[in-house]
């Protein structure tokens, strides 16, 4: 029997970068090139989520502005949900819209009720150029969606209106980590 290696065992963690950075406001790049520097920045990728103790890790989020993420998410359900995609594409997001709370690494120590759909399905590629198609409900679809918003430059207050986004910047502004 092959032996799966841990996720972000191999890889090192790396600066996180936070709101008001450039890099996060930005749509990212289509990944064109496979091979072991994109693996390697999957593993580095794994392991600054696990560090920072997230649910979900995109590229830009460390610098990098490639269309990739990382997650190892719950579902609603308490199913354990891990993985990656490279150049993912929201395909599907419908169900009920759910107002919960939503944090980000990017943005530590805050949160905010954000509407998201309770159903998602984001379809791209493995590291190695595979297709791969990820669903989710709950927790997770949540989740799916959060980082495909990171990827095309978006953040979960952009998500929000009224004195709730008011609110989270207000927090942001004032946070020790803030620029």
């Amino acid at each position: 029997m092959r032996r799966r290696s841990i996720p972000g065992a191999q890889g090192r963690v790396r600066p996180m970068r936070l709101l008001g950075d450039p890099v996060l406001h930005a749509p990212c790049a289509e990944v064109t090139e496979f091979g072991p520097d994109l693996a390697r920045l999957v593993e580095d990728m794994y392991a600054t989520m696990y560090a920072a103790r997230g649910v979900g890790l995109a590229a830009n989020q460390i610098g990098h502005d490639l269309r990739v993420f990382v997650y190892d998410c719950p579902d609603d359900e308490e199913r354990r949900h891990l993985g990656h995609v490279v150049n993912p594409r929201l395909v599907d997001a419908d169900g009920e819209v759910l107002h919960g709370p939503e944090g980000c690494l990017s943005l530590p120590g805050l949160e905010a009720r954000t509407p998201r759909f309770d159903r998602a399905v984001v379809a791209g590629v493995t590291v190695r150029g595979e297709p791969v198609r990820v669903c989710g409900t709950g927790f997770f679809a949540r989740c799916l969606q959060h980082e495909c918003d990171h990827l095309g430059g978006g953040l979960y207050p952009d998500r929000i209106t009224g004195w709730r986004r008011r609110r989270v910047l207000r927090a942001a502004a004032k946070a020790p980590w803030s620029t």
